[in-house]
């Protein structure tokens, strides 16, 4: 079977796919990938020829890829299926009659499963993981499989079927990597805790699992044998989940690759012989979830269980190191008021944070996040309701709304620059401002970039003028303002094939124009 999954461009590669199509290929299938905008997309689908076409969506972009979708059933003949948290959580839109399935949950055994019996001709609707729709005008679903428990048995990420659509991916020498899957926290604003508790019904010890050390430093010398890798970006949402792991890697990894690296690492998980131990690996960068200073917020409102000391030790001991330090932190949180927000920049301040990230929350569907606004009244009316753009708007009703989704602009520069806040306060509540501090705000972040590119290299031992941080900045800036402008007209390209669907593809928002870690 053929099989095609069609991506818009994203500001960081895709390991999902990548891992669908490594079950798929193993099984003798076929799989690529398209990449959007392209103007020949149209084109390079009628070349394939896919028996079967995968989308993996997200709330928010949904109802762009369903108008693709619909075009596409409208010009060919194949088998429709979705994935990704949106489905996973929302399944009544595969009541949509150019939706032929949705894959709930993990999904490599299930399309490996649903390809062969396509390729028989055999019935494929009692497929474990699949959900369709009935006769009723309702939806069935199936049986899920059991989790993935051997992470090595997958194999390493088909990275081919990307990079051969996307050059940009494959050229980068900075690429993707993950240790893990399942994480044993139960943020209310991650999926993590639905998946487990709703979907799966799973307990830690089955959700949470870790790849060994030798298969994720075999996969890192795959790559590097393939393709150009001079940093590795892990994903995990925790890198330090165990001890034991952590120490095997940090002597194993400097030995056997010798590559600087970045992590994510949980306050309350973190010890100081870790980052004494990342230190020594090669560790450059590690982010550490703030979310917000305000102990109800963090604690009651985003269920991170971590206190204010844990997060100013794990900060201290990343600085002691010489290891850059970057935050995470969100915006907006229900029963929080807008001086919580800039008690967060302050704690930022006070831990030193080189690189602060910032969101604005969202209550997606099934979150429990999404539970405790409800029970507020000040929940998101329907899922067609929350924005793309996810960090540039609240999507629930707060007071203050537009104040924090400005200060949410000014945030990195605060704590760079904290004298700037009483001028930062004159314009939080102006609507007109929104755009420039928008464009503020993006530059100030490809700055920041610049100073990690610049760290990046020095561990790498690199120098000259095309390291040189201002030249850096302005490549950087002039490369993806061209980058948002072709989007943009690929966009009213596919606008104009579509006819009917106004759907406009485009990589236009500070996701890719900036960056997102």
């Amino acid at each position: 079977m053929k099989v095609l999954h069609i991506t818009r461009m994203l500001p960081q590669e895709m390991l999902g796919p990548m891992y669908l199509s490594r079950s798929l290929k193993d099984a003798g299938h076929e799989m690529e990938c398209l990449v959007l905008p392209d103007p020949r997309w149209l084109s390079k689908i009628r070349e394939f020829k896919p028996d079967i076409i995968t989308w993996s969506l997200m709330t928010g972009s949904h109802n762009q890829i369903f108008d693709v979708n619909r075009l596409l059933k409208s010009k060919f003949d194949f088998f429709s299926i979705m994935g990704g948290p949106h489905v996973t959580f929302v399944p009544d839109c595969v009541t949509d009659p150019a939706i032929d399935a949705l894959c709930i949950g993990e999904g490599e055994g299930a399309i490996v499963e649903l390809a062969d019996r396509l390729e028989a001709g055999e019935d494929w609707h009692d497929v474990q993981n699949m959900c369709y729709a009935d006769d009723k005008g309702g939806f069935i679903k199936n049986p899920l499989r059991p989790l993935v428990d051997d992470l090595d048995a997958l194999g390493f990420p088909d990275r081919s079927m990307l990079y051969e659509a996307a050059s940009i991916y494959r050229d980068s020498p900075r690429k993707v990597v993950v240790t893990q899957r399942g994480c044993p926290m139960l943020c209310s604003f991650c999926f993590h805790h639905a998946w487990k508790k709703k979907i799966y019904g799973a307990r830690n010890n089955k959700y949470v699992r870790k790849r060994t050390v030798s298969h994720v430093i075999d996969e890192v010398n795959d790559i590097r044998s393939k393709y150009p890798l001079d940093f590795v970006h892990f994903l995990d949402d925790i890198f330090n989940l165990r001890s034991d792991w952590l120490e095997e890697f940090s002597e194993r990894w400097p030995k056997e690759v010798g590559l600087p690296f970045d992590v994510i690492l949980m306050a309350n998980m973190t010890k100081e012989e870790h980052i004494v131990q990342l230190k020594k690996a090669g560790c450059v960068y590690a982010r550490i979830a703030f979310e917000a200073a305000n102990d109800y917020i963090r604690n009651a409102i985003f269920r991170k269980n971590t206190d204010r000391q844990q997060l100013i030790d794990a900060s201290r001991w990343i600085k002691e190191q010489g290891i850059r330090l970057g935050s995470l932190n969100m915006l907006g949180g229900p029963g929080g008021t807008l001086e919580d927000d800039i008690d967060t920049i302050r704690l930022n301040i006070e831990c030193g944070v080189d690189h602060p990230l910032c969101s604005i929350v969202q209550p997606y569907p099934e979150f429990e996040l999404n539970d405790i606004t409800k029970n507020l009244g000040i929940a998101v009316a329907n899922t067609d309701d929350f924005p793309a753009n996810f960090n540039r708007e609240s999507s629930i009703i707060v007071d203050e709304k537009q104040s924090i989704e400005n200060l949410h602009k000014w945030f990195p520069i605060l704590v760079r620059f904290p004298k700037l806040l009483p001028v930062a306060r004159r314009t939080m509540g102006s609507k007109l401002l929104s755009k420039p501090l928008l464009w503020m705000y993006m530059l100030w972040s490809e700055w920041l970039v610049t100073e990690q590119n610049q760290m990046y290299q020095k561990a790498q031992g690199l120098n000259g003028f095309k390291h040189w941080g201002p030249w850096d900045f302005s490549k950087r800036v002039v490369t993806k303002g061209t980058m948002r402008i072709i989007g943009t007209v690929g966009g009213k390209v596919v606008s104009r094939l579509a006819q009917r669907t106004q759907t406009k593809l485009q990589m236009g928002d500070e996701r890719v124009v900036a960056h997102m870690d």
